[in-house]
């Protein structure tokens, strides 16, 4: 009798499960934070639920990416308490996904995309019974689970017809999916993406944040996104996170991007103006440029 061919446990995306949307995420009490004698800021308490799509903005040097390292268990607050997922974090957690803020890509890296992909699959993770959804690219094929995660990774940021590409050989654009690609291969709760419209134009831009928040919505993904421009992205925020002179506000985008809440978060007048295509334009503060700092 000829042997019958297992098929692989493939994880289950949960998209839209209760379960996972609308409890919290990360839980912030009178946070502060330091570098050595220098305090970051202080006296910070908000709330992300799981599910929801965040930007995290502020000038330059106000500590949003210290925010990410704290949330991945790199660096530790010097009062206060955070929580993930109701626990303090810690190193090296597949419930997040993160996507720094720089890769050093060269036009020399062979190495293909899907390749890439793979290799960030974390194993053998999944609870049982988690199947994919057939594929909409085709058949459905009995390929080994890190393969079809990684295809079903690519196909969901419109990154498959790039799987046998090498790095090299793609735009800014193409890259920003395929490492967006990498850090969901393991289908986490979280991702953080520091700074991942950075070096695209404002149509890139859109279409990116169009993807992220597509799969913030269908997996039920909480994401916390690092942005110098606002703008791209603020008709799809649930929530913002604005970080600068050593405080800390968050609320739903027209709470906080007022001008009486920069105002007093800033100390000095800050103006929020609207441009003829009804772009937000922050004038004063720390950062004067028009555009507040990543």
């Amino acid at each position: 009798m000829a042997a019958i061919e297992a098929e692989p446990r493939i994880p289950h995306f949960p998209g839209g499960d209760p379960a996972r949307i609308g409890s919290p995420a990360i839980h912030a009490e009178r946070l502060e934070v330091r570098y050595g004698s220098k305090v970051v800021w202080k006296d910070a308490s908000f709330e992300v639920k799981a599910g929801e799509f965040v930007a995290l903005i502020g000038p330059n040097g106000a500590g949003k990416t210290t925010l990410f390292r704290m949330l991945l268990g790199l660096h530790y607050p010097s009062a206060g308490q955070l929580t993930v997922f109701g626990s303090p974090p810690h190193r090296g957690s597949y419930r997040i996904g993160y996507v720094p803020q720089r890769h050093t890509i060269d036009q020399e890296t062979h190495l293909e995309c899907d390749k890439l992909v793979r290799l960030a699959y974390p194993g053998d993770r999944w609870g049982p019974g988690g199947r994919f959804p057939p594929l909409r690219w085709g058949p459905r094929f009995r390929l080994r689970p890190e393969r079809e995660a990684a295809a079903r990774a690519l196909e969901d940021v419109g990154a498959y017809e790039l799987s046998s590409k090498p790095l090299g050989s793609l735009s800014g654009g193409e890259l920003q999916r395929v490492f967006l690609a990498e850090a969901l291969v393991g289908n986490p709760e979280m991702l953080l993406l520091d700074e991942p419209l950075s070096n695209l134009d404002l149509r890139r831009s859109r279409e990116l944040v169009e993807t992220i928040h597509g799969l913030v919505r269908s997996r039920g993904v909480t994401t916390l996104l690092v942005a110098h421009d606002i703008n791209p992205m603020i008709k799809c925020l649930d929530k913002v996170i604005y970080i600068a002179n050593g405080r800390v506000a968050t609320g739903p985008p027209s709470e906080v991007l007022t001008s009486e809440s920069l105002t007093a978060l800033y100390g000095v007048r800050v103006e929020v103006l609207h441009d003829s295509r009804g772009n937000l334009v922050i004038v004063g503060g720390e950062d004067d440029r028009g555009k507040e700092g990543g």
